[in-house]
């Protein structure tokens, strides 16, 4: 399987499955003396472990995190960080009725078509749960871009048609559906309560803000930043959209009003708004990144769902096991992890598009 590798320089590899022993990632390219310790990692991993919080899935996993290697007395050594995690609380009988079933809205068909085998416990590979091993890779990279005055929030922007209006980042701490907002939370909560009485899922849509981002950073064609953040998160499993600044909205504007007008202030450039979403020609533009990301409504229900088993025959499923009621909120850390991931990689390709910056390393 190809496919499990994602960066240039700043590179990692996950690997493992959903009920298989472990899960872990590999590290490349992480540059030598950041400080890092497995409680840095850990307290990243507590954001979207299972069972954590009454809206996910009750799966009790401690998410422990080990580091293998890369690390000596606290300090990254610039070589490769190898990390992994025990998977604990496996419970693959309660897939056993789906050995042979494809199930709607998942991968499992494409999987049984791709390959002539799957891993049908929890998905395996293509479960959310593969997500933990780029949170603890994410943890490495935030460290690293803290070293660089890059700072990177996400938060839930809204579950159904429940908006966050009053944006306050404190407040994701207050509520467990991590909304800046605990108004909104409120109502998201009873949306749903509702539908897990009615054994159904929800979406919804994060937004995620970088700041300290400096002028250029990402490439003018292929590699744009934009284009690499979409790759980065729409790698991951339920996201089914992204948009940056006004997003599908700037189709609506006109280009009087959707440029972002500059000033200069104490000596740097500024613009007076950021419709961009912190983006210009596939470079950032010194603005506040700002994306949103939409997530779909949990496939594993346990309502009747019409499928087919993988010998072409037409039946009727209801899907055991334990799942989320709606990904959104631990997902956010997930989605932090990638752009994370994403700028690490690219600050790094950045460091050689000047001659001038290369003798300056080597004089």
């Amino acid at each position: 399987m190809s496919g499990s590798i994602y960066g240039n320089i700043f590179r990692v590899t996950t690997w493992g499955e959903s009920h298989g022993k472990a899960l872990g990632v590999v590290i490349d390219g992480c540059p030598a003396g950041i400080s890092l310790k497995e409680r840095d990692i850990q307290k990243e991993m507590d954001r979207r472990k299972p069972g954590s919080i009454k809206y996910g899935t009750q799966r009790k996993e401690e998410d422990k995190i080990e580091i293998l290697s890369g690390v000596f007395e606290g300090k990254t050594t610039g070589t490769p960080i190898s990390l992994i995690l025990y998977n604990q609380d496996q419970r693959s009988r309660d897939y056993s009725n789906i050995q042979h079933i494809f199930r709607p809205g998942h991968a499992d068909m494409g999987f049984e078509n791709k390959y002539g085998i799957r891993d049908y416990r929890g998905g395996g590979r293509s479960s959310g749960r593969e997500t933990a091993a780029r949170v603890a890779a994410g943890a490495v990279a935030k460290k690293f871009l803290k070293e660089l005055g890059v700072k990177i929030n996400a938060y839930t922007l809204s579950i159904g048609d429940v908006k966050a209006e009053n944006i306050n980042i404190e407040q994701c701490k207050e509520n467990n559906l991590y909304m800046p907002d605990n108004t909104a939370a409120e109502k998201a909560a009873k949306l749903l309560d509702k539908a897990m009485s009615e054994r159904d899922s929800l979406g919804g849509i994060i937004e995620c803000r970088a700041k300290g981002l400096p002028i250029g950073i990402g490439e003018p064609v292929f590699d744009k930043l934009d284009a690499s953040i979409a790759k980065a998160i729409t790698s991951i499993g339920a996201v089914k959209g992204i948009e940056f600044g006004d997003g599908f909205k700037a189709a609506l504007s006109k280009g009087s009003v959707n440029n972002d007008d500059f000033y200069m202030r104490n000596g740097k450039v500024r613009k007076y708004s950021n419709h961009s979403g912190g983006v210009l020609g596939g470079f950032s533009d010194g603005s506040e990144l700002v994306f949103r990301a939409a997530f779909k409504p949990t496939p594993s229900i346990s309502q009747i769902q019409k499928t087919i088993t993988d010998t072409g025959e037409s039946t009727e499923i209801i899907i055991n096991g334990r799942h989320d009621p709606i990904v959104v909120p631990r997902a956010v850390v997930v989605v932090e992890a990638m752009t994370a991931i994403t700028l690490a990689d690219l600050m790094l390709i950045n460091m050689s598009a000047r001659i001038d910056n290369i003798k300056k390393f080597y004089s």
